[in-house]
């Protein structure tokens, strides 16, 4: 029989974006909050150039950990700034391109988010199924949890959020034979 040795591996990424102010809502009042790609229209938005997806951009950041190749930065200007395409996950999948271009395969994901507000305890599974759409994982290979923070970071304070995101992949090294 034969068996495939594996090679696995971490890497973490981190983002953060505060709530838009009252003058930018008014310049943008289209704008809505979105967090791993789902919108939540009932609530502040996240100030920024994308849509501010700050779950998919510590997501992207995880995997660009992973290839050293970093999507948010030059290459996620081009394709906002210069292109117009501020869909966070847009640059998900250019990492996730890199990702499989370097042989690696995503097998795991988890998110630590910080925040005041939005109360997400209601909203965790849709938040986890649409990440497990787009990154072709399993719900169960997919961990989220939300923290209010206390209070004790502008964070905690509800002046943003703030994510944290781990990712394991895997790739093969070789045929063994067992």
């Amino acid at each position: 029989m034969i068996s495939t040795a594996w090679e696995y591996a971490s890497a973490i990424g981190q983002d953060s974006h505060r709530f838009s102010s009252d003058p930018e809502r008014q310049k943008e009042p289209g704008r809505v909050l979105i967090l791993a790609g789902v919108v939540l229209a009932d609530e502040c938005p996240l100030a920024g150039n994308s849509d501010a997806d700050v779950v998919l951009h510590a997501l992207t950041n995880a995997v660009s950990g992973m290839t050293g190749r970093n999507v948010l930065g030059s290459r996620a200007d081009e394709l906002c700034l210069r292109q117009g395409i501020r869909d966070s996950a847009v640059y998900l999948r250019e990492a996730l391109t890199d990702l499989a271009a370097a042989g690696w395969s995503l097998t795991h994901i988890s998110i630590s988010l910080e925040g005041q507000r939005p109360r997400l305890m209601a909203r965790t599974d849709s938040l986890r199924q649409n990440l497990a759409i787009l990154t072709s994982l399993e719900l169960q290979d997919i961990g989220l949890t939300a923290t209010s923070g206390e209070g004790l970071t502008a964070f905690g304070r509800g002046e943003g959020i703030q994510v944290f995101c781990m990712v394991s992949v895997r790739r093969p090294i070789g045929q063994t034979c067992v």
